[in-house]
């Protein structure tokens, strides 16, 4: 890892660097399957997109407002920016340098090789050739810069060939740009069995088709990357509308960042930058293929198991199982007792889907209401919900339609669920609803029972499978009473603040956090055994930190799971923080604290941030269950001994790999939830578990394999 001086406090940007290079790791360790690796690189490029098109941005916008306030670590923006990209510099190289000396030999001893047409026979070479005619010539449009004909806009991570060109009667040069039109062709041209060309190196052979006549006198390849955040106003008259208006508005965001081949001529580089108006701090030269990301195409060959990970089933969830002929009654269970599940080791259309899908059927169902902030195309509870609309229930769905690069799939599911005659609403003014609430309501001999399901992942049946979460099903008047209130404020015009149980931010959440750590540190300080043990994506929040390193100051042990940006540095030797980045995204937030005898837990929505905590609607939910408890802090432990994809930070901010490979988190739970599966329940199969994540940074992972990457159970 890089090195960093000390301080008290770690940038936030400079940590998700460190976040992502812990992907990069895995995406470059031989132990990892090879295609498993493969989708590491994709996971590492797409998430560096993002960082750049949303943090990177902002940094940006800073600079050009002359905003000159410095964070806690005490960089300024500008600084930021520089620091951001002398470490992005660094890590490309290595990347680029591991995939050129070793993924793709190793691909290609596989049978799957990438190649440029250098490297082409001539039958591979005329299949190219055969391929270009009738399929990329026809789809591509040159545009030439000069007089009339202005440098096209190039949009948002659209990648691009620039063609420096001469006219052999009149001398006269120019500049043309070909966008390569990957959003309607494979990325990597397959010519042969499992031998692919990459798209723009097809274009490059034959750029005199597209400019006969012209002398091509040099070329490069170029990718943009525009600024994608915004801001909608909570006034405007048409929510939906106003997004949508946003979303148009996003492809013209200001550049952010330039890549281009690092082979590009020194006058070609010099224009593009020129005629897009960057800093040479803008401009990142990468050796070899351009826009990583799309290696997700390897990662969906068919075939190939022993370049993989074992496939992993999700088994029934305890209390959940089916018996033939008939399946569990979930009403029945959680009036028993509460149910906690733990995805993807647990089955989420087991659970969730299920329950979803009895409410729906269930005569004496009254109204099913449901908060979407990320869901899948394939998503059956949404359609769940406009089946009971058209049952004549209430049905009731918050689409957060400003779920930042889910708007458009979110503003489809809220025009189905109206045409239903669903409620449909969309939060309140100035707020992004982010909580993970289910209510169902049902008519039962003694009265309505309010039945819940709070977690901490989306309702999103895809990254179930890959996604690390909890859920808690519950018909605890206390707790039931309080999400229907929560409902209540965000549908109506009210704002309850008199919470029996759980914790809902903005309001009470954050105070009562500091409550509760301010509890143990006293605790400590009397001499009980004192212990926090959290877990979540991102620790920002400036009190919440103060907070912790008070009470470890007082004596409480503080143990920390932290996937992404931690911006507390462990100066005392009683404050552990880990991090895990393997074969499931570790998405989880739980909140847990024990002073003596007294145990409480919370789980949910919301990480440590500001933006959580005073800008978004989360929500937290008790849990009261010691047996439940118990299974939560057996998560934690297992995480906080991980010594196979764990990294543990140091006090000088700097991560270091755990060696050992004896104690993997995600094998020792994909172990246990096979163990506590009900005698005679079958596990929960379907054709799309085991599909792997395509959105944003989820990672893979299993114990160590040898470095021929045979598929092994660890």
């Amino acid at each position: 890892m890089a090195q960093r001086p000390r301080a008290k406090w770690a940038n936030r940007e400079l940590s998700w660097l460190d976040f992502n290079e812990r992907v990069l790791e895995l995406a470059v360790d031989p132990a990892v399957p090879l295609l498993e690796r493969v989708k590491f690189l994709a996971i590492y490029a797409t998430n560096l997109d993002e960082f750049f098109m949303i943090r990177v941005a902002g940094l940006h916008e800073q600079v050009d407002a002359g905003v000159n306030a410095r964070a806690e670590d005490g960089l300024g923006a500008g600084e930021a920016i520089d620091a951001i990209a002398a470490r992005v510099r660094a890590l490309e190289s290595r990347r680029c340098a591991r995939l050129a000396e070793e993924i793709l030999p190793e691909l290609d001893t596989a049978g799957i090789g990438i190649r440029g047409c250098d490297a082409c026979d001539e039958r591979e070479l005329a299949a190219l050739d055969r391929a270009f005619r009738d399929e990329i010539f026809p789809v591509l449009t040159p545009l030439a810069v000069g007089p009339g004909r202005p440098f096209p806009y190039i949009s948002n991570l659209s990648l691009s060939l620039a063609v420096w060109l001469r006219d052999p009667l009149t001398r006269a040069e120019t500049l043309a740009r070909v966008k390569v039109p990957k959003e309607v062709l494979p990325r990597l041209i397959e010519i042969g069995s499992g031998v692919f060309v990459p798209l723009e190196d097809a274009i490059a052979r034959h750029l005199g088709d597209l400019f006969p006549g012209m002398e091509i006198l040099r070329h490069g390849v170029f990718r943009v990357t525009r600024d994608a955040d915004f801001t909608v106003s909570d006034e405007a008259d048409d929510l939906l509308q106003a997004v949508e208006d946003e979303l148009r508005r996003r492809r013209f965001g200001e550049v952010v960042r330039l890549e281009v081949g690092a082979g590009m001529d020194a006058r070609l580089r010099e224009r593009l930058i020129a005629l897009l108006d960057l800093e040479e701090r803008q401009v990142y030269d990468v050796e070899g293929l351009l826009d990583m990301g799309d290696l997700w195409q390897l990662h969906r060959l068919e075939g190939h198991p022993e370049l993989r990970d074992p496939p992993w089933s999700p088994v029934a969830a305890a209390g959940t199982a089916a018996e033939e002929p008939d399946e569990p009654d979930m009403f029945a269970a959680i009036r028993a007792r509460d149910l906690l599940v733990h995805h993807p080791y647990q089955s989420f259309a087991g659970t969730v889907e299920r329950f979803v899908s009895q409410a729906v059927a269930d005569p004496d169902v009254l109204a099913i209401k449901l908060t979407v902030y990320r869901t899948s195309d394939d998503s059956a509870l949404v359609p769940a919900l406009i089946e009971a609309a058209n049952r004549g229930k209430q049905a009731v769905c918050l689409v957060e339609l400003k779920a930042r690069f889910d708007e458009r799939r979110n503003i489809g599911w809220a025009r189905a669920l109206e045409e239903a005659g669903a409620h449909v609403v969309h939060g309140l003014p100035g707020l992004k609803t982010h909580a993970k609430a289910l209510l169902v309501v049902r008519r039962e001999a003694d009265g309505v029972r309010h039945y819940v399901h709070v977690g901490t992942g989306n309702y999103h049946a895809v990254t179930a499978r890959t996604y690390e979460d909890f859920g808690l099903f519950t018909a605890d008047p206390a707790i039931t009473t309080d999400v229907a209130d929560l409902f209540n404020s965000l549908t109506g015009y009210a704002r309850p603040n008199n919470h029996r149980k759980v914790l809902v931010a903005p309001g009470h959440m954050r105070e009562q956090l500091l409550e509760e750590i301010a509890a143990t540190a006293r605790a400590a300080r009397a001499g009980e055994d004192a212990r926090i043990a959290m877990k979540m994506n991102s620790l920002v929040d400036v009190p919440c930190i103060e907070a912790l390193n008070a009470a470890a100051a007082a004596g409480a042990r503080v143990d920390l799971v932290v996937r992404g940006v931690c911006c507390l540095l462990p100066t005392l030797d009683n404050v552990r923080v880990v991090s895990i980045v393997g074969r499931f995204l570790e998405h989880s937030r739980v909140y847990s604290f024990q002073r003596g005898d007294e145990r409480r837990c919370y789980i949910g929505s919301a990480d440590l941030m500001p933006r959580n905590l005073d800008h978004r609607v989360e929500l937290l939910v008790p849990v009261e269950s010691e047996r439940l408890r118990d299974q939560i802090d057996e998560t934690l432990d297992l995480c906080l001994r991980d010594d196979t994809f764990a990294w543990e930070l140091g006090p000088d901010g700097r991560w270091s790999r755990r060696e050992g490979g004896r104690h993997g988190a995600h094998q020792a739970l994909m172990e246990r939830a096979g163990d506590r599966l009900p005698a005679g329940a079958p596990a929960v199969t379907s054709a799309r578990n085991g599909s792997a994540h395509e959105n944003g940074n989820a990672a893979s992972g299993h114990k160590r394999r040898n470095r021929k990457h045979k598929a092994k159970s660890a």
